[in-house]
Parts: C-alpha cells; sequence; structure tokens
C-alpha cells in the first residue's frame, strides 16, 4: 500500500513538474497572429495626420467600431505603439465621451496608444474646460473630428429626469435640463423608466452638447465652417456595441 502511494506521489510531482515547465517555455514563446489583426499606426504621424480629411477619420471610425462589433481581435502592439508615439502625437478624432465605465472608447474604436483624444465627463456634457480640451485637440494638435457620443441605459440622463439632488452633481445634471426641455412634445409616459423616453433625451443630449460647444467655441465653429472639422454625435447600444452616429 505504502509502495502504491509513493508511486503515485512521485508520478504527481513528474506531473506536475512537466506542466509547470511547458507553462513556463510558453511564456517566452511569441502569440501567433496574422498582421491584418494588428491595429494600423495611420494616426502616429504628423505627415500622414496633416493629410487626412473630416471624412476620412469619420470612415475610419466606423470602419473600426464594425470591427469591434464584429468581436475582431484587438491587438494593441502596446511596446511599439509607446515607441512610436513618445515624442508627439497626432490623433484623428477626439471624443467627447460620459463617464459610464461600460462605454470603454478606445477600445469602441477598436483603438490603440495616439489614436484618438478621450473627455470623459457624467452626461456628455460640455463646460469651458471641456470645450477648451476641444479646440486643443483640433485647433493645436490637428484632431479632424469631435464625436460627443452618449449611450443606452445613462445613469446621468436618468438622474437629470428623476430631478436627483447632490452635492456637485445637482450643477452637472442641470445641464441636461435643457435636453430634457427640447423633447417636451415626447408622446409617452415621460419617465427615466420609460426605454423610449430615456433614448429621446439622451439624443436630444448629444444635440444640446454639439450644439452649445458651436455656440461657446468659435475657434471651432470657424473650423467646422471651413470645412476642417467635422462635429457630430453619436449613441453607443450597449447590447449591440454599435455607434449609431446623429447628425
Amino acid at each position: 500500500m505504502n509502495t502504491k502511494s509513493n508511486f503515485f506521489r512521485i508520478m504527481s510531482l513528474i506531473l506536475i513538474l512537466f506542466v509547470s515547465t511547458s507553462c513556463e517555455k510558453a511564456k517566452d514563446q511569441p502569440v501567433p497572429f496574422d498582421q491584418e489583426d494588428m491595429i494600423d499606426d495611420e494616426f502616429l504621424t504628423e505627415k500622414f495626420q496633416s493629410q487626412l480629411t473630416p471624412d476620412f477619420v469619420l470612415d475610419v471610425l466606423k470602419k473600426r467600431n464594425k470591427e469591434f462589433v464584429d468581436e475582431k481581435l484587438t491587438i494593441r502592439n502596446t511596446s511599439e505603439r509607446i515607441r512610436k508615439a513618445s515624442l508627439g502625437q497626432y490623433p484623428g478624432a477626439v471624443v467627447l465621451s460620459c463617464l459610464d465605465s461600460r462605454v470603454p472608447v478606445e477600445d469602441v474604436f477598436h483603438s490603440g496608444i495616439g489614436d484618438l483624444f478621450v473627455a470623459r465627463v457624467a452626461g456628455n456634457i460640455s463646460n469651458e474646460d471641456i470645450i477648451g480640451s476641444l479646440e486643443f485637440a483640433c485647433k493645436v494638435s490637428g484632431a479632424k473630428v469631435v464625436v460627443v457620443l452618449g449611450h443606452e441605459h445613462c445613469g446621468a440622463i436618468k438622474s437629470a429626469i428623476d430631478n436627483v439632488e447632490l452635492g456637485n452633481i445637482t450643477a452637472l445634471l442641470a445641464k441636461i435640463k435643457p435636453a430634457i426641455d427640447a423633447v417636451n412634445n415626447f408622446k409617452g409616459e415621460k419617465s427615466s423608466k420609460n426605454p423610449g423616453y430615456l433614448e429621446a433625451v439622451t439624443q436630444s443630449n448629444v444635440k444640446e452638447t454639439i450644439s452649445n460647444i458651436r455656440k461657446n467655441s468659435s475657434i471651432l465653429k470657424e473650423m467646422e465652417e471651413k470645412g476642417e472639422i467635422k462635429i457630430i454625435g453619436g449613441e453607443y447600444h450597449m447590447e449591440t456595441g454599435n455607434v449609431e452616429f446623429i447628425n
């Protein structure tokens, strides 16, 4: 009995050693992948950025979002991109997104280091600091597209509809109120529990933010009028990962 026990104990040790050694070797081996699965470095050079048009960048964003929806593998070649981007940044677009942790902006647009500027604030509202950041992204750093990205099931939108008041959140939610007023003619229950109404306010809020950007930034308004940039809205659909663009 003891001999049998010793035998199985020795065999178990050998198996553990074999698996452990195999795993150590596997860690040193590169994971094979097709080059076409690698995120390109389109937005990592000043020369390339200078040749971009707003429509081209928007097409890239739409294509990359489809890749995300289709669950295309995201390979970020992070070390190489860090080295390439270390001396300068030339993103193609700036995305003003909600704070929501369920909206991973770079993933949504299948992007990596150096591809996008991302500004985040609950309810994707605009204020002086946000607009100043958008001006920096476009006028100073050459981004060609501004995307105001709202999303389904937004807690900030729900809270604004429900008239939540809490600390500094109160002032933030007040910036969403004009979007609620803009859909005053909505037919149906005006409640945060009504998906149709929530959707209407969400899209209204995106449009309201875009309107505020144009109103409060002569820089961005002029750039848009000259065709140097495009300002567009979008709604991220959580069930599918699709971004519905809103003109």
